[in-house]
């Protein structure tokens, strides 16, 4: 399916207050409209965006019912009362668990603690009778629950029968009715004033471990020591990096590259992100946001698809080297079989979609094959997604209930389209873009009308085409190495501030040199002009475009969409044209 290319353009005032401030830092006038873009029309607010402070970090007091969490959190400590940490079984939640786990096992009541990560498939996603049942089992009189559980109105009743209180943490959409818990910390609550709404469920349980840290006199480096878990969480639930979670992505990318746990540092042994293969002698290489979505998160997400969330916050709180190690080789281990399952069944998606016929036509897809793995159907809506462009759940069958992932569009809110059908449910929760469902199978007919009916009624024609928003028009000769060095300053990238697309237009492959590359010749080395006298050429790599090399070996003028990243091999950094697109120039 052929791209749009949308190219941002600059109200009049916009205009002037870009110009205003590529005065005001004595930056290029592309350097200007990309912070103009972000909001950032002053020093002052450059200052903040480029250089990101701890101390900007909201009061966590603000959060509702924090005092009433800490209060009930710092009885649970005085009187030696077990605590268990119950969080989700995806990077989220295992992180948020590891973080809440380690800080109050070093700073507040280590004898009590124990953590809890749901079974994905006995149990399924949030707060499970299971869990709660093993909360009173083991004489458990509060349980913490991270990245979920605002939902979990049952289950919270349920933990109250056995004289259980609940804190609970979450950030994703609330009903109007709210679980009876001691405490729920959600800023996305109607009634919460906090100044920032877009946290990840680790970014809440960090803030709960803040108002705990100043109740009780603790310095906020001790708890600045777990941001990485932070920033891991930050990347992998593609959450907005903007506002407070900048601050926190910032400083955690940054512990990640300068200390990161040890558990974490095993990860990275394990995925080529470290300069040598003999891992104890390895230098690593510089981690960005990218590393953690593409290699750190699937790893960690990989254990809780594949075999058990528990193991990951085991390597997460882990303080032994050959421990982390072990299990480190074990969730990749995991996460190649996650890739092969993850493989086999988009074919199979794909069938179906294809014998369903009417693909053209079609405003939503919803798959289902009860053999599917549990563990990988939001990965494959996700690649659906991608291909077909349209919201698309894959559902398989697990403990009696049809179950699976949602992925959405831009612009489309996949979340009321599945609210809409939710006396059809079982249970479900998620975000505008991506959302988790279960029903009873015979529902499913039913459900599959109704979504697909809601969708075409709702969704807009151009919400059905992929877009590519171009923030800039360069030349070559614009990528100069003190561009390159302030663009470095933006990041971290990730939505809200997205790594900037730009676009150069007829250029050439230069010297024949362009080729396939890869294990199955499916992407393509890039080595391309702009024909100048100065003779500029750069090197540019694009993933799964194999099908543009005649079009570029043709000498015929194309433009180009690409971001401009670093190219680390072997230690040597080189700066390289990632390609979005490519387009015949008219």
């Amino acid at each position: 399916m052929q791209n749009q290319w949308i190219f941002k353009r600059l109200s009049p005032d916009e205009q002037e207050k870009q110009t205003s401030i590529a005065n005001a830092l004595s930056i290029s006038p592309v350097m200007a409209k990309l912070l103009v873009q972000r909001g950032i029309y002053t020093f002052d607010d450059a200052k903040s965006f480029f250089r990101p402070d701890l101390g900007q970090l909201h009061d966590p007091f603000l959060i509702k019912d924090m005092h009433k969490a800490v209060d009930r959190l710092n009885k649970a400590c005085e009187n030696k009362e077990k605590i268990l940490i119950y969080g989700d079984y995806d990077v989220d939640g295992t992180t948020a668990v590891a973080l809440v786990y380690k800080f109050l096992q070093d700073c507040g009541c280590p004898s009590q603690l124990d953590y809890y990560i749901p079974d994905r498939y006995k149990e399924g996603y949030g707060l499970s009778r299971e869990g709660v049942e093993y909360a009173r089992d083991k004489g458990v009189k509060l349980i913490i629950t991270l990245d979920c559980g605002i939902k979990a109105i049952e289950r919270v009743e349920y933990a109250r029968s056995f004289g259980i209180d609940v804190i609970i943490c979450d950030h994703h959409t609330t009903d109007d009715t709210l679980p009876d818990a001691v405490a729920v910390l959600d800023s996305k609550r109607a009634d919460d004033t906090y100044p920032y709404k877009d946290l990840s469920g680790c970014g809440v349980g960090f803030k709960l471990m803040q108002a705990f840290a100043q109740s009780n006199g603790i310095d906020f480096s001790r708890l600045e020591s777990l941001l990485d878990f932070v920033a891991v969480s930050i990347a992998s639930d593609i959450v907005p990096i903007t506002g407070e979670n900048r601050i926190l992505a910032y400083y955690g990318i940054k512990r990640l590259n300068e200390h990161p746990s040890k558990g974490i540092k095993a990860i990275i042994d394990t995925c080529a992100l470290s300069s040598s293969k003999d891992h104890k002698s390895a230098q690593q290489q510089e981690i960005t946001m990218s590393d953690i979505v593409f290699k750190i998160g699937p790893r960690i997400n990989a254990s809780g698809r594949m075999k058990s969330g528990r193991e990951v916050v085991e390597l997460l709180v882990s303080n032994d080297d050959i421990q982390a190690e072990q299990i480190s080789i074990n969730i990749n281990d995991y996460n190649e079989e996650r890739r092969g399952i993850d493989k086999v069944t988009t074919a199979e998606a794909e069938q179906i979609i294809l014998a369903e016929g009417n693909i053209e036509t079609r405003k939503a897809l919803v798959v289902f094959n009860s053999n599917w793995h549990k563990g990988i159907v939001g990965i494959v809506a996700s690649r659906l997604t991608e291909k077909y462009y349209k919201p698309t759940i894959v559902l398989t069958k697990a403990n009696g209930l049809i179950s699976g992932s949602a992925r959405s569009v831009h612009g489309f809110d996949l979340y009321s389209a599945i609210d809409s059908c939710r006396d059809l449910l079982e249970n479900f929760g998620g975000h505008t873009y991506a959302a988790g469902l279960s029903l009873k199978e015979e529902n499913l007919t039913e459900f599959t009308r109704r979504f697909e009916e809601y969708v075409a009624e709702n969704i807009k024609e151009d919400q059905l085409v992929p877009q590519i928003e171009i923030d800039c028009e360069l030349t070559l000769a614009d990528i100069t190495p003190k561009f390159i060095r302030i663009l470095r300053q933006f990041e971290p990238f990730g939505p809200g501030n997205i790594h900037p697309y730009f676009c150069v237009r007829r250029v050439f492959d230069h010297n024949s040199n362009s080729r396939k590359v890869g294990r199955d010749n499916e992407h393509l080395k890039l080595e391309i002009t702009d024909n100048s006298e100065n003779g500029i050429f750069m090197n540019g790599i694009a993933f799964r475009m194999a099908h543009f090399l005649p079009l570029i070996k043709s000498n015929t003028p194309i433009d180009i969409v690409f971001t401009i990243e670093d190219n680390n091999f072997n230690g040597n950094i080189t700066t390289q044209l990632m390609i979005r697109d490519i387009k015949q120039s008219e």
